[in-house]
């Protein structure tokens, strides 16, 4: 049993503790929202608020509270494993510089992991950072964030890499999905969408959670690991069919071709970990 800390229980945050507290695991998790925790503690889970401030401000400062005091030392005491799964800000703390919101979240998070037990974090982030090049990217692909999200998340891994108090592996997630969340959803009924023959690279909430699991259960530690379904039919294709598997009305596509032809290969965490994919599930 391994006592873990998990930054952020949202979509994957919760069902990934729910998991792992079934396996035997001691959990802390976070939400930024008093109403979650009790929905937290329900779930067995240990719940603490904690919410990043405006990056402004630093040092245990940067770090707010509940009413008992429940701070980020409490949050990390005693865990070895600490899992980041919170998304990154889309907006600039200052036009005129580089630095990002989220990744100087990440900058004030780090001292408190450095004196705090934890030696291996496991960082959530995507496969945004590398952006829609046209060819088969595997984890030796060099980084190409087009996208502001995927630029944050970029630094965001690399500062993480860089310390030499814990070991960090970087998880990249393609398009999640899961029972309550699906892109057909938005796009059922719409018209002239955008590149329809660029292939999917998603990957299923269940995915998400086992290969997590995995990781944890086998140490792989220091890596970098792309996760995306190996199923990569177009767009056209994969969202026409689900409209009508869900009964939602078919989405219509352009007839234009795009230059999209980004596949997201997930061969080194099949390896690696001898993982495989529940692709009916897709």
């Amino acid at each position: 049993m391994k006592q873990i800390s998990i930054l952020g229980c949202g979509w994957l945050g919760l069902p990934l503790a729910k998991k792992l507290i079934e396996k035997g695991h001691s959990i802390n998790g976070s939400t930024t929202s008093e109403n979650k925790l009790s929905i937290l503690k329900n779930a067995g889970i240990n719940p603490f608020i904690v919410i990043l401030n405006d990056p402004e401000t630093s040092g245990e400062g940067a770090f707010e509270s509940d009413s008992i005091s429940e701070n980020i030392n409490t949050f990390l005491a005693e865990s070895e494993i600490l899992i980041i799964d919170i998304p990154p800000k889309l907006r600039a703390v200052d036009p005129n510089t580089e630095k990002k919101a989220f990744v100087e979240k990440i900058q004030n998070l780090i001292p408190f992991i450095e004196k705090s037990a934890v030696k291996k974090v496991l960082f959530v982030s995507s496969t945004s950072v590398y952006g829609d090049d046209n060819c088969l990217i595997t984890e030796e692909t060099i980084p190409n964030p087009e996208t502001e999200s995927g630029k944050q998340l970029l630094l965001a891994e690399k500062l993480l890499q860089q310390n030499q108090n814990f070991e960090t592996t970087i998880l990249r997630f393609g398009g999640l999905i899961g029972e309550d969340r699906h892109p057909v959803k938005f796009l059922a009924g719409k018209e002239n969408l955008e590149n329809p023959d660029a292939p999917i690279n998603l990957i299923h909430q269940n995915d998400c959670i086992r290969i997590i699991e995995e990781i944890i259960n086998q140490s792989k530690w220091n890596e970098i690991f792309n996760a995306v379904a190996p199923f990569h039919p177009t767009r056209e294709e994969y969202y026409s069919q689900k409209a009508i598997i869900m009964n939602f009305p078919e989405p219509k596509f352009s007839s234009q071709k795009s230059n999209i032809k980004k596949v997201i290969s997930s061969e080194k965490i099949e390896t690696i970990l001898n993982y495989q994919f529940t692709t009916d599930q897709y």
